[in-house]
């Protein structure tokens, strides 16, 4: 055996008759499906976003055809470009954004979470539901959100066939509402305080 020759199961670099060092081909395959991940990833976000990052045309061209294509053995070919068009540039950025995406969808679903934890709770009036509601969010409408409680349990209260849902669904608007307009305030907040300390 070669003492040149290294583990191709390990993916640790090789070194040719030349004394050359090249990745083994269980790395190059691995980081081929890597890129070819990334490129899924890609194509799982909306058009807007991808919009928004700078990459070659010739890659925004190959995940466009990739949506318009209908085959599944089409679909796997034109992924495989995929791989190939992302090896050839810097795939870090497009790594980022497709991590920044990731987070923000994350969030996301993590407030549309506390939403419903916050209607449940203030629902099922549990204790101390609506002070602790008014000690987060100082500035809601208590008045409106008493009676969008009320329409909302008088709607739980129907037998199900007769719910028509309203009530819940404008308490949740409600709710997201006032989460977004809280998330608004943090952001301007801090510039407002720059805005103060440069004066």
């Amino acid at each position: 055996m070669n003492s040149n020759h290294f583990d191709q199961d390990e993916g640790l670099p090789l070194e040719d008759e030349n004394g050359y060092t090249r990745p083994s081909k269980s790395a190059l395959k691995r980081q081929s499906h890597e890129l070819q991940d990334l490129g899924e990833q890609l194509l799982a976000m909306p058009d807007s976003r991808l919009a928004d990052i700078d990459m070659p045309e010739r890659l925004r061209d190959a995940l466009a055809d990739y949506k318009k294509t209908r085959s599944f053995e089409g679909k796997r070919r034109q992924l495989q470009y995929i791989g190939k068009v992302i090896r050839s540039v810097d795939a870090e950025p497009l790594r980022e954004a497709v991590a920044l995406f990731q987070l923000g969808h994350a969030k996301d679903q993590l407030s549309l979470h506390e939403a419903e934890r916050w209607r449940a709770e203030l629902i099922a009036d549990e204790k101390g539901a609506l002070s602790r509601w008014v000690e987060e969010f100082p500035d809601s409408d208590l008045q409106q959100l008493r009676a969008l409680i009320r329409n909302a349990k008088k709607d739980a209260a129907l037998e199900p066939e007769k719910r028509s849902g309203r009530g819940f669904r404008e308490l949740f608007q409600f709710i997201k509402r006032a989460q977004e307009d809280q998330k608004a305030a943090a952001k301007q907040a801090p510039l407002a305080d720059a805005d103060h300390d440069e004066e």
